[in-house]
């Protein structure tokens, strides 16, 4: 087996090329346009400045010079370029023998370095259930870390509740005022968020519940029995609304943070820092951070004048304690990007305390509905729950349709699988940066840019293997894959390990939901063009190897998505 990538054709170039080193001639290598038929091009324009040469005359002495191993099947120079063109046969051996751990060949075979690596999401309030903006988080928490599995890393997935403070004490307020003692009557962190917002109607008629809600915050913290009571019933049911969340997405926690247990110790923290003459004490009373200076931030607030302490002051606390729970090496949070100052301030602060770990805030953008965006406080959010729901119902009808025979439990599995998979692939299409807007017609739909075109494309594949009755063999006559669809197809192969590596080091996702719309509409086009099953038996074996090759890089991308596959849409 040999490792095939750029790094593999930039140790080659090494041999020939003195004026770079290994890094900066991969970093050069590229993969060309679609139209281009060779597989890798590297680009001389570089080399020129350091040997005096045009960039066309040292693409053909290095094409002379080097001596091609056996999986590059062509190179040749064309103006400035060089060009490699990777043999089909070492890209689908390479599928075959490593099967779903083709995406980390260079691990494998290489044993590279593994980390520690803690992802902290979706870290919900818990006054209200998740809106839709909060998938976001869990499907780029969860396929994150399957990523970083995959990968072999070990990974550590927390979570952190926010279930004290200010706009928890609202929830309780409204409830304590207008609840009634009332158990919930439906999803219990629904029931929750309803009094978030009843308070946020309320406090427009009457300016003195923002006053009751920071006494009662005053009263938990105190220790008030009656408070404290009103606040573990609210705070269970919110917990338990949240969880089932979670299990629809196969979202399962190494450990769950909760910050009523701790941000008195998160205070100790600030406290310290105080009395070591880190921090310093405002005219009111107030803890800050001076950061200008080093940092070139602005002061951040560390206690408020009351005493009462704000999110930083928990979070400073908890990267000590997922430091002592797991020993990392990289602490990943997983919050959007309204948060940025937020984790800018935090990161400079755990440096002034001298906490040094290596942590990294992953933000996203926003998601909007076609209604526009959403606002929690206001009631104008849309719940995910609501929303999975409608994907799902959408996607029922679509089964119904295409198979009215089905009974209706296996209608509604598929329905569940198909549902989830729109909604998971539609967010992580884009890049996480991005923001943009969610059309649930859109995201179900068996073509276009959607998680079922891409388990359609799946079971096209299963069913064609099925009805050719044959098994999978790699004795097959390698010259007969010489059509340009077929080899523009194993070309898309290729690139799989890559694009898989690219999305570990940027932690940017959507490069494999990209990829796997790329590779399967390779797939369609080659289909549409030549016949799997025909009378040419030897024809025929070869392209069921192709086509099996194809469906194991589509269901390991899918895997790491967290999006089922079905071998019967």
């Amino acid at each position: 087996m040999k490792i095939i990538d750029k790094k593999s054709l930039a140790k080659i170039l090494e041999e020939y090329i003195s004026d770079l080193n290994l890094e900066e001639i991969e970093s050069l290598i590229e993969i060309p346009p679609p139209d281009f038929e060779y597989t890798y091009a590297f680009p001389c324009f570089k080399l020129s400045k350091f040997q005096k040469k045009a960039p066309n005359l040292i693409a053909q002495e290095l094409k002379d010079k080097i001596k091609t191993p056996e999986f590059i099947e062509n190179l040749t120079a064309e103006g400035p370029y060089l060009n490699f063109m990777i043999e089909p046969r070492s890209i689908l051996e390479n599928i075959i023998e490593l099967k779903t751990d083709y995406g980390r060949m260079r691990d494998i075979l290489e044993k590279t370095e593994k980390l520690r690596i803690v992802v902290e999401y979706p870290s919900p309030n818990t006054n209200k259930p998740f809106h839709f903006g909060h998938v976001r988080n869990m499907v780029l928490g969860k396929s994150l870390s399957n990523l970083l599995e995959y990968k072999q890393h070990d990974v550590f997935q927390v979570n952190l509740y926010n279930n004290r403070g200010i706009h928890i004490c609202k929830s309780m307020l409204a409830y304590k005022k207008w609840g009634h003692d009332k158990e919930p009557n439906k999803k219990s962190d629904h029931f929750v968020g309803d009094f978030y917002v009843l308070y946020s109607e309320k406090v427009k008629e009457d300016e003195n519940l923002e006053k009751e809600a920071q006494d009662l915050l005053r009263s938990w913290e105190a220790g008030d029995q009656e408070t404290i009571k009103l606040w573990n019933k609210m705070n269970k049911w919110a917990m338990e609304g949240l969880k089932t969340t979670y299990e629809k997405f196969g979202i399962k926690f190494h450990k769950e943070y909760n910050e009523s247990e701790f941000y008195l110790k998160g205070k100790k923290k600030i406290l310290d820092g105080l009395k070591e003459g880190l921090f310093e004490k405002t005219d009111d009373g107030a803890i800050i951070a001076r950061l200008k200076e080093k940092y070139n931030l602005e002061d951040k607030i560390l206690i408020r004048s009351d005493g009462t302490s704000i999110y930083i002051t928990q979070d400073i606390y908890l990267a000590y304690k997922k430091k002592e729970d797991f020993n990392y090496d990289r602490s990943i949070y997983i919050v959007g990007d309204p948060q940025i100052q937020h984790f800018k301030w935090l990161f400079a602060i755990l440096d002034m305390l001298g906490f040094k770990e290596d942590n990294y805030h992953l933000s996203y953008g926003m998601i909007s509905l076609p209604s526009g965006k959403m606002k929690s406080r206001e009631g104008t959010v849309v719940d995910a729950d609501d929303i999975i729901e409608e994907v799902e119902k959408l996607a029922f009808d679509e089964v119904n349709k295409r198979y009215p025979d089905l009974k209706d439990k296996e209608k509604k599995k598929r329905a569940e699988i198909i549902g989830l998979a729109a909604v998971i692939f539609y967010i992580l299409k884009y890049n996480p940066v991005k923001g943009f807007v969610f059309k649930p017609d859109e995201s179900i739909s068996f073509e276009g840019e959607t998680g079922p075109y891409i388990q359609y494309c799946y079971a096209r594949i299963a069913s064609i293997i099925s009805k050719s009755g044959k098994q999978i063999s790699i004795d097959i006559d390698w010259d007969l894959l010489n059509h340009e669809k077929e080899r523009f197809l194993i070309k898309q192969l290729v690139y799989f390990p890559e694009i898989i590596d690219a999305s570990e080091k940027t932690y940017n996702i959507h490069l494999i939901p990209q990829y796997l719309l790329t590779l399967c509409q390779s797939f369609n086009s080659f289909y549409s063009s030549c016949q799997v099953i025909s009378d040419n038996k030897d024809l025929e074996k070869a392209r069921l190897l192709l086509i099996y090759c194809v469906q194991i890089v589509i269901k390991t991308g899918l895997n790491i998505l967290g999006i089922e596959t079905l071998d019967k849409m």
